[in-house]
């Protein structure tokens, strides 16, 4: 396994939400920065590692196909360019629908679940309201909260997001997001139609081990592998053919 292999090994094993660097994963690992850079891009890509304004970058859950039409609070974060007020160690949490708290405390508890988002004013009672009953907030206009409402937050680990734009457009941004995963969700992707455990060839391997696996295997083509599993060349059975 290579030291870039095992490194994202490494993120992986890492509990959700926990906070790395390219420092930190180097001075842990004996790696070098470049490797440790390299993993964690790659990782991003994967899905399981995302990075947050003014937070950093954090290990989170993967989000498999079928939530695809989900997003997490950090996600909404870059999402409506938000600043994080509190309640970092949610960032990671999967929120599944929101609502705009333009309406009396009374009436929003009706339409409050737990993993709803909460978008609203420099409203402190509907803070809090959503705070206790397990949703995060988005403040829209630019306004902060109290250092009461930032307590709550952090001590439930609910994110507490203020956002520049005004309710409908934060809304809106939002929604759109939903949809383009939605849409992506219908795109063929590598992954959608690779194999997982493809069957290969050493570069030390004879060729009599090549025509047993062609006869277990029936494959057209196999890749040849290193002593580090990198790809070094293909075989086909033309070139068998050809022996």
């Amino acid at each position: 396994m290579s030291k870039h292999e095992d490194v994202i090994k490494y993120i992986l094993s890492l509990e959700v939400g926990t906070k790395i660097s390219v420092r930190s994963i180097a001075s842990e690992l004996g790696v070098s920065d470049g490797t440790a850079y390299r993993a964690i891009k790659d990782s991003d890509t994967l899905g399981i590692v995302t990075t947050i304004p003014r937070v950093g970058t954090v290990r989170i859950e993967k989000v498999g196909k079928k939530n695809i039409d989900v997003l997490t609070y950090g996600e909404v974060i870059n999402v409506v360019d938000g600043s994080l007020l509190g309640g970092k160690n949610g960032i990671h949490k999967m929120l599944h629908s929101f609502i705009i708290g333009a309406m009396t405390t009374e009436a929003m508890k009706r339409y409050i679940r737990k993993d709803c988002l909460v978008i609203v004013g420099n409203r402190e009672d509907a803070q809090k309201l959503a705070l206790l009953n397990d949703a995060g907030v988005l403040i829209t206009g630019g306004f902060g909260c109290s250092d009461r409402i930032k307590e709550l937050a952090n001590e439930k680990c609910l994110p507490i997001i203020s956002s520049s734009y005004d309710t409908f457009t934060v809304a809106s941004m939002i929604n759109r997001a939903i949809s383009e995963n939605l849409i992506k969700k219908d795109i063929v992707l590598v992954e959608d139609i690779m194999e997982d455990s493809p069957c290969y060839l050493k570069s030390t391997d004879t060729i009599e081990k090549w025509k047993k696996i062609m006869r277990e295997v029936k494959h057209e083509r196999y890749p040849i592998v290193d002593s580090e599993k990198r790809v070094v060349g293909i075989v086909s059975l033309k070139d068998l053919s050809n022996l």
